[in-house]
């Protein structure tokens, strides 16, 4: 190539339509290499470098960083895989930043729309949330309930169905829900009763990881049942919660075993539980379930029963600490 057909730095601005501080950028980056340089050490481009440019202003109108299309100008086919990874990264991170301006968004409208005189609490509430949020504090607030020494898996796969995530485009009232859903987390639960947490740890008989188990299908069939839109009932979803919970105590389902069990889940139900899964409720789609409703749908199942059949003597079927058996006792049926 003659001298002639190299062009300055401002010939290929003025062809690429760009500025010569836009291309000594590039140049400077190694984006752009030079052709050669003048006698008067300028530098001098060849034809090809606008073709290098132009596809250079291409990626970066993808708003592609740009070491990211340093890395893609270096492969052998720059429109092959490398680039459907490189876009395929940005629409995610496109998608992240979406997700926070629509939190930002509702949030906004939250604190507009809200009395004056209770714009300061929920002003404290949204301001313990990053943007967009995450639930840190809400499988942490779970993995201090469950029982300790519980199989990974198992573990995970109640922190899953427990945590209710972040809608991608909230309303107002979403927004205040996770909010207050977060503030519950970082508080924990109120301490009453002894839950299955506790259970494990004062009772060796108790097997906590054969009761989570069983309850798994159970709830799976109380959550078909919630969407189907029946009212709770005895059937297969209530005798396996039974099962799982007499199970998990080496015992089996008896008429006096159930009426035991629902007067006990009475006695340890916490309220920050119950309101827990009240904002999760608030979360969830249309169609879609929490751990929570279905609890509700089988303990009402179970408490209807027992009320229907009238008290049955108790049997010793648990070893609980002593106050926890008189407390059951006097109980009787949850009605």
């Amino acid at each position: 190539m003659s001298p002639a057909e190299f062009w300055s730095i401002g010939e290929l601005a003025e062809h690429a339509g760009v500025t010569v501080k836009t291309v000594r950028f590039y140049s400077d980056r190694g984006l752009l290499p030079e052709a050669g340089r003048s006698s008067g050490g300028h530098r001098r481009y060849g034809p090809e470098a606008l073709e290098r440019l132009r596809l250079i202003r291409s990626l970066r109108t993808l708003d592609l960083p740009v070491p990211e299309v340093g890395r893609l100008l270096e492969q052998d086919e720059v429109l092959g895989d490398a680039l459907e990874d490189a876009v395929a990264r940005q629409l995610r991170e496109l998608g992240s930043q979406l997700t926070a301006l629509r939190w930002r968004e509702a949030a906004l409208r939250l604190l507009h729309d809200c009395p004056p005189e209770e714009r300061a609490d929920r002003l404290a509430l949204i301001g313990g949330l990053s943007t967009p949020p995450d639930t840190t504090a809400l499988a942490r607030f779970w993995r201090r309930m469950l029982p300790p020494r519980m199989p990974a898996g198992l573990t995970a796969s109640i922190l899953d169905a427990a945590v209710p995530q972040p809608p991608a485009d909230p309303t107002p009232g979403q927004v205040l829900a996770f909010a207050r859903l977060h503030a519950l987390s970082l508080g924990g639960c109120s301490g009453r009763g002894h839950g299955p947490n506790e259970k494990a740890r004062t009772n060796r008989d108790h097997r906590p990881t054969v009761l989570y188990q069983g309850l798994e299908g159970a709830y799976a069939l109380a959550s078909a049942e919630l969407s189907a839109g029946r009212a709770p009932h005895r059937g297969e979803a209530l005798d396996g919660f039974v099962d799982a919970h007499a199970a998990s105590w080496s015992t089996r389902d008896t008429p006096a075993f159930r009426t035991r069990l629902s007067a006990l889940l009475t006695i340890t139900d916490d309220p920050v539980i119950g309101r827990y899964w009240e904002l999760a409720g608030e979360l969830t789609g249309p169609g879609e379930t929490t751990l929570g409703a279905a609890h509700t749908w089988l303990r009402t199942a179970l408490d209807e029963q027992v009320t229907s059949e009238g008290p049955t003597a108790p049997e010793s079927w648990m070893p609980l600490p002593p106050a926890l058996v008189a407390a059951t006792a006097e109980a009787g049926p949850a009605g």
